[in-house]
């Protein structure tokens, strides 16, 4: 052998070596995320930051947009989401019963439809609203994880299923209202159902044959979660280490692990660079405390896993031991951005419980932990050593027991965000954040588990937070640097729709009266645009271009959590676990419908 030429061949063996962590993600998903005239992910991009380049709508002219076109979807439920745009073609969808509609944008012509013969049983499984939150979209397909379980794959020229397979059991109150996710080869999708007693998971399947390639619990032993009890880190006493063996089952009583919640129906992340994924686990099962002493790992928890195996890389607990179901499922917004004056890679998280979460993605150091809502007391806040929060005692639930009703919890369990997404918008450098601002009256009592019933143990009361400027929600601006409200605008309900950024300046939502606005990124007490649809607004604000036009739209449908009593024909100011009377004047501002609403400039 020709001795000149080894360095050559060990360099081309290092660049080779090194390149797979330069190819990560699913190449197609990517092509079209690049390109920003498509909306090619729920989120716009893997990272969630909901950020869209294009300028042509922006603050110097979006007071003269108009309604392009509407499109009914034929439901009267919650519509959450939004629908995704890739090339000339638009995919809908709707909640139960989870019609996809596939739209040519040349002819606004339905190309195919979809509608699922699901069981109607599976409705009252779903505790708040038959939400659905969305497609994905790769490799010519479109993939659909409907509220049975069912996750569906179609070929998206035709609509023709090529795939099928049963994620869960709805009998047992395992259903889905998560929008599934396509990373690398990968479709992950998650499950419901944390009031049922549903022990969480994220499980991946193949994006061509539909085979499961492997499924992570949230709690229970070790092995079902994919942790490595050596190699799977945590933040401890102001640093990283690992968990050690059992660090799940240590914290709950007996068995009461397998029907302990922790459920993953938010939004999930990617990381190419590191090949992490990134999401949040829900509350654990039941709501009443006392019948779960212990912190209730890995509930309530921020996870990274490598996409190809699963393996959890490191986890971090936001509220241990939750006694007001503080779900911690929101999104995981990766931005590199500066913090406490330090480049980072940092990963932002809104939680239920009113802090917002700076972590170093990588590492999973956490960096900042801050109220972003100063109505916030049930815990004065967070000890950056332990990461623990500190509870106020006057508002734990479980310091009085059973059938003792503490009052004036701030926030409610829906928290001062739920699954609402932020936005990120790189100009600014700041997160944009729909928020609630609401509080409630808790009490726990003991129940029974039931397979397929119910399994909650709490009643609740909400009710808008005192001190304020006698709304529901707000609008913010928040450096995650720094964890502080840069601002705040206030909205007589909570904000419960997607925030959108453009590079036009813009930052635009929705509202549960069902105004669509736009306000200007720089100063968001400025209205830019302001317009009523339909119905009201739980969808998530998106933008794309179409022969040579851009475009902006939402879905108007009120349901969800907030808008439960309305989408369901309840009642009783205790029901849809206590929203129905915080939100009863709701009704008096808009009205059932189900519709998407498009916008533009004049020609």
């Amino acid at each position: 052998m020709d001795a000149r030429r080894v360095p050559w061949r060990q360099c081309l063996a290092a660049v080779l070596f090194v390149l797979p962590a330069l190819a990560q993600a699913n190449a197609d998903v990517e092509k079209n995320i690049a390109d920003p005239k498509n909306w090619a992910m729920q989120a716009g991009d893997m990272y969630n930051q909901r950020y869209s380049k294009l300028n042509q709508i922006n603050t110097g002219n979006v007071g003269k947009m108009q309604v392009a076109w509407t499109f009914s979807t034929g439901v009267l439920r919650g519509h959450e989401g939004s629908p995704l745009v890739i090339g000339d073609m638009m995919y809908l969808h709707s909640p139960f019963p989870n019609k996809v509609f596939a739209i040519d944008l040349n002819q606004q012509k339905i190309v195919w439809k979809y509608e699922p013969k699901q069981d109607p049983a599976v409705i009252p499984q779903m505790c708040c609203d038959t939400v659905n939150r969305g497609l994905a979209y790769a490799e010519g397909k479109v993939f659909l994880q409907q509220a049975d379980s069912t996750l569906v794959a179609f070929d998206a020229k035709t609509g023709k299923v090529v795939w099928s397979v049963k994620n869960g059991d709805p009998k047992l109150g395992a259903v889905n209202t998560n929008a599934p996710h396509v990373f690398k080869d990968k479709v992950i999708t998650g499950i419901s159902g944390g009031e049922w007693g549903v022990r969480g998971f994220v499980a991946a399947y193949d994006i061509n044959t539909g085979k499961q390639v492997w499924k992570a619990y949230s709690v229970g032993p070790d092995a079902e979660m994919l942790f490595d009890p050596a190699k799977t880190m945590t933040w401890t006493d102001g640093k990283m280490a690992p968990v050690g063996a059992n660090s799940s089952l240590k914290t709950w009583q007996g068995d009461q692990w397998k029907i302990g919640g922790g459920t993953t129906w938010g939004w999930y992340s990617y990381d190419k660079a590191t090949n992490t994924m990134y999401y949040g686990s829900g509350n654990p099962s039941t709501w009443n405390p006392a019948q779960r002493p212990g912190d209730n790992k890995w509930s309530m928890t921020i996870f990274a896993r490598d996409v190809d195996t699963g393996q959890a890389k490191w986890v971090y607990q936001m509220t241990p031991y939750d006694e007001w179901d503080f779900d911690g499922i929101n999104e995981m917004i990766l931005a590199d951005i500066n913090v406490k004056g330090q480049p980072r890679k940092a990963l932002v998280h809104f939680d239920r419980n009113g802090f917002g979460y700076t972590l170093d993605r990588v590492t999973g150091e956490l960096l900042v932990a801050e109220k972003y809502d100063p109505q916030v007391n049930w815990a004065t806040n967070v000890d950056m050593r332990t990461g623990r929060p500190q509870v106020v005692k006057k508002y734990s639930t479980a310091s009085g027991g059973p059938d003792v009703n503490t009052k004036g919890i701030c926030p409610a369990a829906l928290g001062s965000k739920d699954q609402q997404p932020a936005s990120f918008d790189p100009n600014t450098k700041l997160f944009y954040v729909p928020t609630n601002h609401v509080c409630m009256d808790y009490e726990p009592f003991k129940v029974e588990y039931t397979a397929g019933q119910p399994y909650v143990g709490a009643t609740l009361s909400m009710f808008p937070a005192p001190n304020s400027h006698g709304g529901m929600g707000n609008y913010i601006a928040w450096d995650a640097g720094t964890g502080k409200i840069v601002q705040s605008h206030p909205e007589k309900f909570s904000v419960w729709s997607g925030a959108l950024n453009t590079a036009g300046g813009l930052s635009c939502y929705g509202t549960l009266e069902g105004y669509m606005k736009c306000v200007d990124a720089k100063d968001i007490n400025k209205e830019l645009f302001k317009f009523k649809t339909p119905s009201g607004i739980i969808g998530n604000v998106f933008t794309y271009e179409h022969a040579g036009k851009q475009y902006i739209g939402v879905f108007s449908g009120i349901g969800g959590w907030a808008g439960i009593g309305m989408a369901a024909g309840l009642e009783k100011d205790t029901d849809g676990l206590g929203a129905v009377g915080g939100y009863r004047e709701l009704n008096q501002y808009t009205e059932l419908g189900g519709s998407l609403t498009v916008f533009t400039l004049p020609n």
